[in-house]
């Protein structure tokens, strides 16, 4: 079955605790530890286009999408739209599977979806890959500065009492033109990224409802997993890009030097679309860190027992 550009072999719905509907697809096979992918706010998947098939030729990947996003349902009730809301649909998700570990991948948001989980079930946790995320309060560093959380709240409140306006202006822009002022601003790395690639994080987009966006986004600003840092006792990785606005790679390396024994990989040139941009290099070093931190220990541990 395919969802876009993400082929899966099965998909199918859970509902969870407050009843919305949430999609799910699994892809792969084989022994090794599976894969969790949880992604960025606004996303169903563009950034794991290419890391996704790649993973699945070694073993299970579970690909989601958030509730309000992609084919999952919305919720009636905003409330459950949190960080901590989030990590428990995966909770539900790997319950509902009958998943006991997974070594989770997070971009941007997922990061913070993926500490949450930790925090939540860590003996669900075998590693945990970071990209271009931060432990949290990422709207108040956002180019350096805390603007976007003085604004959020302006924001919601107008688009809360002009939903209809709101949601016409949100879908209007065409990819091409957020595309190239999405260059201009130095959002994404205009030399490697692909159209197509932004084409599909931004059909999403336009098609999401701003309430949702805005919701999480704000709870994704106030959000912070710092505590709980110095706590992980699972292989980390930290994929950071050189030119990431939203999540600057200072960040990456002050949660890097936080978890004990985690590692830290800087993607020269890279923005916050960093995946899709140096997919060969994410893919080297995400298997290496697979193979020597995760897969091995692992099989260490049986032979061992």
């Amino acid at each position: 079955m395919d969802d876009g550009d993400i082929r899966y072999d099965e998909s199918g719905f859970l509902e969870v605790e407050d009843g919305t509907r949430i999609f799910y697809g699994i892809r792969g096979r084989g022994g090794s530890t599976p894969a969790l992918l949880n992604d960025g706010i606004g996303c169903d998947g563009f950034v794991w286009r290419y890391l996704h098939p790649h993973l699945a030729e070694s073993r299970l990947v579970v690909h989601w999408h958030y509730r309000g996003h992609g084919r999952s349902g919305s919720p009636e009730d905003h409330a459950n739209l949190t960080i901590e809301g989030l990590a428990r649909d995966a909770r539900t998700l790997l319950d509902h599977l009958g998943i006991d570990q997974v070594v989770t991948l997070g971009h941007s948001m997922g990061t913070q979806v993926g500490l949450e989980l930790y925090r939540l079930a860590p003996q669900r946790v075998r590693g945990m890959i970071f990209s271009c995320g931060s432990y949290g309060r990422v709207t108040h560093t956002f180019h350096g500065t805390d603007v976007l959380s003085q604004l959020l709240p302006g924001i919601r409140s107008v688009a809360k009492r002009h939903r209809g306006m709101a949601r016409a202006i949100w879908g209007r822009v065409p990819t091409p033109l957020a595309l190239r002022l999405a260059k201009l601003s130095g959002e994404v790395d205009s030399v490697t990224i692909r159209e197509e690639d932004f084409r599909r994080y931004w059909e999403h987009i336009a098609v999401m409802d701003p309430d949702v966006f805005l919701t999480l986004l704000d709870a994704a600003g106030e959000h912070s997993a710092e505590d709980l840092l110095e706590q992980i006792a699972v292989p980390c990785l930290v994929i950071a890009a050189e030119r990431d606005t939203f999540t600057p790679p200072e960040l990456a390396e002050a949660m890097t030097n936080a978890i004990p024994g985690a590692e830290m990989i800087v993607l020269r040139g890279g923005s916050h679309a960093a995946p899709v941009e140096q997919p060969m290099t994410v893919q080297l070093r995400v298997d290496k860190f697979l193979l020597e931190r995760v897969d091995e220990a692992l099989d260490a541990q049986h032979a061992a027992t």
